[in-house]
């Protein structure tokens, strides 16, 4: 048997740092993408198999070569249903461009039809869609369970990038693909109570999605777990900012420290905050999730969990190709590596 490569081989066969492998294999910002895409070629050209999406990325080479050998050409569209504007922030813009990227040699094409209110309303399909040319569907920010429930019996292979939540076990009849919600959160709680801060408090909708439920679940989890009491006039079930302007306005007590369910809405919140005079982090420490580019904007910069989007799109091929090919696979749901970012909104002053 071979001997395994690791991101030490990598990053000697390159001549750079091992630091730099690292970021490139785990999607971490502050690299040019042109020495991203050197890395990353390196990886399978050496047979680095550590991390799942360099195998896709394998498969899918060897995928597009025998496309253009068998002269198939085009295998069909790839329909993206989403609710919401996915701007540049949000974490999905980046799985997006790595997917399209990967089902391109393919013989795929990724098409968005933007679901309206109507549309969620009526449970009518965007009419820029077409049942005929669609072999799947991919539906990111589609929180509407009647309608993803409709979508569902299309009779196409569907993925859903997060999901409407299932507290009660009502799970889609579709594959999923989630980020890992439960170890960050679960350690930054933990370290947060070694170092004295015992009083915490929770900000967003766990009701909007599955990956807010599971990070509130964390969230009581990691406390009950420590034997931490939770107050429940701290846990804010609201996600925007002019939702959550009342309830954590009118506090007349602040906890030690607000875990939110993702970065906008710790942005949100630290405006409320600012507002009604209590300052970040000298009163309240808060966090985040996502690692959004707010999070590194804001002052102080926030703590966080870092999604790796690469990892999620070629995830997502995977589950949507292998679905095409074999619709009578049991469905799967895939969680993928999140890495908490420690930054100074956690920090006592």
């Amino acid at each position: 048997m071979g001997k395994k490569v690791t991101i030490q081989d990598i990053a000697d066969a390159l001549g750079i740092s091992r630091n730099t492998v690292s970021k490139a294999i785990n999607n971490t910002d502050g690299l040019a993408d042109a020495t991203r895409e050197k890395i990353l070629q390196k990886a399978v050209e050496m047979g680095y198999k550590q991390f799942s999406y360099v195998s896709a990325l394998t498969e899918s080479a060897r995928s597009a070569a025998e496309e253009r050998k068998t002269g198939r050409g085009f295998q069909g569209e790839i329909a993206l249903f989403t609710a919401a504007f996915l701007h540049n922030s949000h974490f999905a813009a980046l799985m997006l461009d790595g997917f399209q990227r990967e089902i391109s040699p393919l013989g795929y094409t990724l098409n968005t039809h933007r679901v309206t209110p109507e549309n969620l309303a009526d449970h009518t399909l965007p009419p820029t869609f077409s049942r005929e040319r669609t072999r799947a569907i991919i539906c990111i920010e589609m929180f509407d369970r009647a309608y993803d429930e409709m979508v569902c019996a299309l009779g196409l292979p569907v993925l859903f990038v997060d999901a409407p939540p299932y507290r009660t076990g009502d799970r889609l009849p579709a594959d999923h693909l989630l980020m890992e919600n439960v170890s960050g959160i679960v350690e930054l709680v933990n370290t947060m109570l070694a170092r004295g801060v015992r009083r915490l408090g929770f900000i967003g909708d766990w009701d909007h999605c599955q990956s807010f439920y599971e990070r509130y679940l964390a969230f009581r989890g990691a406390m009950l777990m420590a034997d931490a009491p939770v107050e429940e006039r701290w846990c804010i079930k609201q996600t925007y900012e002019d939702k959550m302007a009342n309830p954590l306005g009118s506090l007349t007590e602040l906890p030690e420290m607000f875990v939110c369910a993702n970065d906008f809405v710790a942005c949100d919140a630290v405006r409320v905050l600012r507002e009604h005079g209590w300052r970040v982090p000298e009163d309240v420490l808060i966090s985040g999730f996502d690692d959004a580019p707010e999070s590194r904007g804001m002052m102080p910069r926030l703590t966080t969990v870092h999604i790796h989007t690469q990892i999620m799109a070629f995830s997502a091929v995977h589950l949507l190709m292998t679905r095409i090919k074999q619709p009578s696979l049991d469905f799967r749901t895939i969680y993928t590596e999140t890495e908490l970012i420690w930054r100074p909104s956690t920090e006592k002053t």
